[in-house]
This record gives C-alpha cells, sequence and structure tokens, in this order.
C-alpha cells in the first residue's frame, strides 16, 4: 500500500505568497481615504484605485486564458514554481512604480503602479490557488484552500493597522502628502523580490495531471465552472465594496462618526473575521469527527477573538459584539455541516441579511452589521473555487484563469457602490452588495446536492 505523499512543507511556502497578497490588496483600503484627501476626490474617483487593481486581473488572465486556447496552458508548458516567480517579480515592479507617481503627484500615475501590482498578483492567483487545491485529496480541497487563505486573511488583518499607522499617522503627520506611500511600498517591493529568491529555493512538486503543454479544448465546457465565475465575480466585488467604503461608512455621524486612523482599526476587524472563519473553515470543512470540530472551533474562535484585541488594541467591552458575531458564525459552520457548498449558501444569506441590517439602521448596529460580514465572507473564495474547478483536472489552470478573470468584480463594484454613495449618501450604498450575496446562495443551494467534490463534472 502506498503511502500518501507529505505535501505540507510546499504548502507552507506556498501560503507565505497569500499572507503577502493578502496585505497588499488590504492597504488598498487604506489607500483610497488617503488618496481621496490628497486629490480632494469624489467617492466615485477614490474607488478607481480598485477598478485599476482588480481591472489588472481581468486584462491579466483573460490574456492567459487566450493565449491558453490558441498555444496551450503556459502553466503547463513552464510550471506552476517559474509561474509563481515570474508572478512575484511583475508585483515588486508594481510597488517600486509608487515611487516616481508620488515624485510627480500623478494621481493618473498611481492607478499605472496599480494595474501593474494586480498583474503579478493575477499570475499568483492563477497559479497558486489550484496549485494548492491540487496537493492532495480532492475531498479536502476546500479545506487546505480555506488554510491558505487564512493566512491570506492574516495579511488582510493586519494591513489596516500597519498601513494606517504608517500612512495617516507616521509620514502623512509629518506633511508628507503624497510621498507619504513611497517608503511602505518600497519595502513591499523588496518582500516580494525576497519571496521570489526563497522560492526558487523551494521544492514545489510538479503536479503531472495538471502540468501538460498539449491541453485541449475550453474548460468553459463545463456548468459548473461557468456559474463559479459568477460567484466570484459577485464575491470579490461585495468583499472589496464594503471594505473600500467601510471607513468612510464608519466617519458617518449618524454610525459612529470616528477619524480614519480609528476607523481603519475596526476595517482590521472585518478582515480579522475573514481570517477567523477560513481557520475554522480549515478545519470544518477537512477530515475529523465532529467532536474533535467542535472542541477545536471553539478553541480557535476564542484565540482568534484575543489575537485580534491584540493586534488591534481594542478592549474586550468595545469590541464585545464582535464576539456575538463570531457565535453566530460558528452556529452557521455547524448548521452547515461540513459540506462546502451547504456552508456557503448559509454564509451568503448571513451577509445580506447584516447588510440590510447595515444599510436601514443606524449607530452601532448597523456598524457592527457591516463589520461582521467579514466574518461570512470568510470561505467564501474557498468554496466558490473548489467547487468550480472540481472535476477540471488537466483543465484546472485554465479554469483558474477564468476564475480569476472574474475579480473584475473587485474593479466594477466598488466604483458603482461609490457613484451611488455619491447621490444617495455612503450608507444606503452598501445595499448594492446584497445582490452579490443572493447570487452566492444562488450557487450554493444549486450544488447543495452533490457532497462529493469528485464527482462535480456538470458539462453541458
Amino acid at each position: 500500500m502506498s503511502q500518501e505523499p507529505n505535501y505540507r512543507g510546499p504548502i507552507t511556502a506556498i501560503t507565505t505568497l497569500f499572507f503577502m497578497w493578502g496585505f497588499i490588496t488590504c492597504l488598498n483600503d487604506i489607500l483610497i481615504p488617503y488618496l481621496k484627501g490628497v486629490f480632494e476626490l469624489s467617492f466615485f474617483q477614490a474607488n478607481l484605485v480598485q477598478f485599476a487593481f482588480f481591472g489588472a486581473y481581468f486584462v491579466g488572465s483573460g490574456i492567459y486564458y487566450l493565449v491558453s486556447l490558441k498555444s496551450g496552458d503556459p502553466i503547463g508548458k513552464i510550471g506552476y514554481k517559474k509561474s509563481l516567480i515570474i508572478g512575484l517579480v511583475v508585483a515588486a515592479i508594481g510597488c517600486l512604480l509608487f515611487v516616481p507617481a508620488a515624485q510627480l503627484l500623478e494621481y493618473g500615475f498611481f492607478l499605472a503602479a496599480l494595474f501593474c501590482l494586480g498583474l503579478g498578483l493575477t499570475i499568483l492567483q492563477i497559479a497558486a490557488n489550484p496549485y494548492v487545491a491540487l496537493l492532495g485529496k480532492p475531498e479536502t480541497a476546500s479545506s487546505r484552500l480555506n488554510l491558505a487563505q487564512a493566512f491570506n486573511s492574516f495579511g488582510t488583518t493586519i494591513a489596516p493597522v500597519i498601513g494606517g499607522y504608517f500612512i495617516f499617522e507616521f509620514f502623512f503627520a509629518e506633511g508628507a502628502g503624497a510621498d507619504a506611500v513611497k517608503i511602505p511600498y518600497v519595502l513591499l517591493a523588496a518582500g516580494f523580490v525576497i519571496l521570489a529568491f526563497f522560492m526558487s529555493k523551494a521544492n514545489l512538486p510538479a503536479i503531472p495531471q495538471a502540468e501538460q503543454s498539449n491541453v485541449k479544448g475550453s474548460a468553459m465546457a463545463y456548468k459548473n465552472l461557468r456559474m463559479g465565475m459568477i460567484a466570484i465575480f459577485c464575491y470579490v466585488g461585495a468583499e472589496v465594496a464594503i471594505g473600500s467604503n467601510l471607513v468612510s461608512f464608519l466617519a458617518e455621524p449618524t454610525i459612529a462618526g470616528f477619524d480614519e486612523k480609528l476607523a481603519s482599526r475596526y476595517l482590521a476587524l472585518y478582515w480579522g473575521g475573514a481570517m477567523t472563519g477560513r481557520f475554522v473553515g480549515a478545519l470544518y470543512l477537512g477530515n475529523g469527527k465532529l467532536g474533535g470540530k467542535l472542541g477545536g472551533g471553539i478553541g480557535l474562535f476564542i484565540l482568534a477573538f484575543v489575537f485580534t484585541m491584540l493586534i488591534t488594541g481594542f478592549s474586550f467591552s468595545e469590541i464585545m459584539p464582535f464576539a456575538g458575531l463570531m457565535l453566530a458564525n460558528f452556529i452557521m459552520f455547524i448548521l452547515g455541516k461540513s459540506l462546502t457548498s451547504r456552508t456557503l449558501a448559509l454564509f451568503a444569506l448571513s451577509s445580506a441579511g447584516l447588510l440590510l441590517i447595515g444599510s436601514l439602521g443606524g449607530g452601532m448596529l448597523a456598524m457592527w452589521a457591516i463589520i461582521g460580514v467579514g466574518l461570512f465572507n470568510s470561505i467564501m473564495w474557498s468554496n466558490v473555487f473548489t467547487l468550480s474547478i472540481a472535476g477540471l483536472k488537466e483543465k484546472s489552470s485554465q479554469g483558474s484563469s477564468l476564475l480569476v478573470m472574474m475579480i473584475l468584480g473587485g474593479a466594477l463594484i466598488p466604483p458603482i457602490q461609490g457613484l451611488i454613495a455619491d447621490q444617495i449618501g455612503i450608507q444606503l450604498s452598501f445595499l448594492v452588495p446584497v445582490g452579490c450575496y443572493i447570487y452566492l446562495f444562488y450557487f450554493g443551494a444549486q450544488l447543495s446536492r452533490i457532497n462529493n467534490l469528485t464527482s462535480i463534472r456538470i458539462k453541458k
């Protein structure tokens, strides 16, 4: 009887990439109010930050898909390892472009730098997500991807605290203006270069069934992939739109009246909720007995709550409502019964409900409702991704490029919400993402009858 290969080392190496792009993606939420102040922008103009960044995902993955149809899968030809290194180098170049952008004080140059950075992360996303899913048994793919995404959320959790301090307090307070972003992004560029070096030395095994250059046909033949593309569009668009406008939402006198620095700390709770849910999701959607999952889940929630207090500097009394939201999230995990699609449907329904409360309520109730959406966003990317590429085998990278292309939602939905916020106010604009979660509920419900991911091969 052959022994299962141990992929712990490669998965650990790839997880560092998830952390890095999580950190840098969430910095956009800090950049939006920062650039809005520097260039005196409207909500719509400020949200073009996300349009440039996530628009790069659409352009880059669209080109990848067209090339794969004509000349074969690029990752299949050069392998996952080289693809990851290329992505890291391109991302580093994008970070370095922030230096001339700040020097010239041109908003358009900032958007160009973000576009280049987004192209680098596009390559990383196309390669890393299916690679983690394929490194092990199909039935635990969602668990592995949730674990990797949990470290991605760790990056998004600390980014508002660290980025908010350096950009708003340390550099900007010193009168640096647009120069306040130079040093943080130069340091991030150095980080990407260092990661590229270590990745070149890492032992990353090839996936024979996936790394084939002569893949024929289109992954679009799979109905679950086509449905999943819309689901990714909705999920990313909703999550990014909420994060992009949360600081401005919390600054509203009818909600909390926070300044930008304090609002950035509460933004960390939104992203910290996603981190918490993903760690618990890695446990609940993996193998193991229910008793162990219950005990482990409670332990993880307690640790996550304590960590969140430490990283944000809040006292227990200040974020006690967050503990209640964690409990509600834990109950939904139990009701999900460790089923990928069922859990997705329940979480999407919860997010839609919280958004309605946040949009139509007021004060602290509205504030905590919107922050709580982060907890229920947690497992959505991983669950949608694994449901969408299940059964694709050698077309996994091609399918991944199509899913990454639909990160376009992060480019389109935030400016739409910003445009509506300019017309009817920032609070009511949070009704925009509700429709996204309704579709995610539909996607999860449609696939809830299929428990075994290896059996999903819905061609039509």
